[in-house]
């Protein structure tokens, strides 16, 4: 069984040590240490990352009683120097004890208790026994958190008997009836726990809570803490300088800004919806007196396919033969038939395929997309060809 130095103290970054066994399976190489500062996944922290020997540490875990720590090549023999990658755990560790101190406050606050803990990449979870937190209730919870925070109260760790437990205040009983070991913030809370934490709450930093959602009944609680939420609020910083930019006003004025600019958005959209419907008209009325024969045909250089479907509903309804459109810009073709001498979506199955097209529809409108014009240009020919026989 490795002795775990992450017990003794979470800032142990190096030490020397030796391996005590080695494990292959079929998933990769895994070492067992004699003494190990790399904390294993558990209790919703994930594992620490780091070297042995300069070796890569790919994953951490834990198996009766023992660490295994999965490595990227074979090590050698005799004494090991081993490196926590200090960046990664520091920053488990300022969001765990964030966590321990976000529940308390949770707790104290709305008698919300938390059910479940996960630390992620990006961001950090709690999900707590409320159905609902209003943004007032969230406002100040966020307070009174970072009130906890600047109050720098210690935080402690150690293993209690089962007799020495009986008389903690826990927040919830432990599931284990041995090696129990006490995380403590003074005069906030004691919680079993065996994650790594930092040794008061200044060290936290900052809490920010992100948002909250509804989940399964709970509430879930998106954070982060300390040098996370630093970055956070840096990013949030240059996205609000670029805004600030954008639209030539100071941040206090970026949302009136927005939503004057969405009006104008709405007030052009509807101007331009109302100009096409007219320019709609009259090519309606233009293709109508200009057909192909049987046929109403036309290529357009910029149209989108929305705008060719429109435009062929609209001629099928008012015409009895055949509209193909076309648009260059997109290499797409539209082909609507109001009649049933023709069904639209079966003519496409039976002929895309030669000319590389993918598409389809129903009786009455189908359309397609091709990988080139000069492809778009022969479906179309073949097509027109094929209509004027009918």
């Amino acid at each position: 069984m490795s002795k775990k130095l992450y017990y003794d103290s979470a800032y142990i970054r190096e030490w020397e040590t030796t391996i005590s066994r080695v494990v292959e399976r079929e998933d990769g190489y895994y070492v067992i240490l004699e003494e190990t500062a790399f904390y294993p996944h558990g209790g919703g922290q994930p594992c620490d990352e780091g070297r042995i020997n300069g070796v890569p540490v790919l994953d951490v875990i834990s198996e009766d009683e023992n660490v295994l720590h999965k490595v990227a090549s074979p090590l050698g023999e005799g004494v090991l120097t081993c490196e926590v990658d200090w960046q990664r755990r520091f920053d488990h560790m300022q969001q765990h004890s964030g966590q321990h101190l976000l529940s308390a406050v949770c707790r104290d606050l709305y008698q919300a208790m938390t059910v479940s803990f996960h630390l992620g990449t990006e961001y950090a979870t709690i999900d707590v026994e409320q159905p609902e937190l209003s943004l007032a209730q969230l406002a100040a919870i966020e307070n009174e958190v970072n009130q906890q925070i600047y109050k720098n109260r210690a935080i402690s760790s150690y293993f209690v008997t089962e007799e020495e437990l009986a008389k903690l205040p826990l927040v919830k009983q432990p599931k284990v009836t041995e090696n129990i070991r006490i995380v403590e913030i003074q005069d906030v809370e004691y919680n079993a726990c065996g994650g790594t934490h930092v040794s008061s709450t200044g060290e936290i930093g900052m809490i920010k809570l992100l948002k909250a959602e509804k989940q399964k009944g709970n509430t879930r609680i998106y954070f982060k803490c300390g040098y996370r939420a630093l970055q956070e609020f840096n990013d949030s910083q240059k996205i609000l300088a670029a805004l600030s930019i954008k639209f030539n006003t100071g941040k206090d004025e970026i949302i009136d800004r927005v939503e004057k600019w969405e009006l104008e958005t709405k007030q052009l959209q509807a101007e331009l919806t109302q100009l096409k419907e007219e320019n709609d008209t009259y090519m309606v009325n233009e293709l109508l007196t200009h057909r192909e024969g049987n046929l109403i045909a036309r290529v357009f250089e910029n149209k989108s396919m929305k705008d060719l479907q429109n435009l062929a509903g609209k001629l099928a309804i008012l015409s009895d033969c055949p509209v193909l459109l076309a648009t260059i810009a997109e290499n797409k073709v539209v082909l609507a038939n109001n009649s049933e001498a023709l069904s639209c979506g079966a003519f496409f199955k039976a002929n895309l395929a030669a000319y590389q097209g993918k598409g389809g529809g129903s009786d009455k409108i189908a359309q397609a997309g091709f990988g080139t014009w000069d492809d778009t240009a022969a479906f179309l020919e073949h097509t027109k060809d094929q209509l004027r026989v009918r």
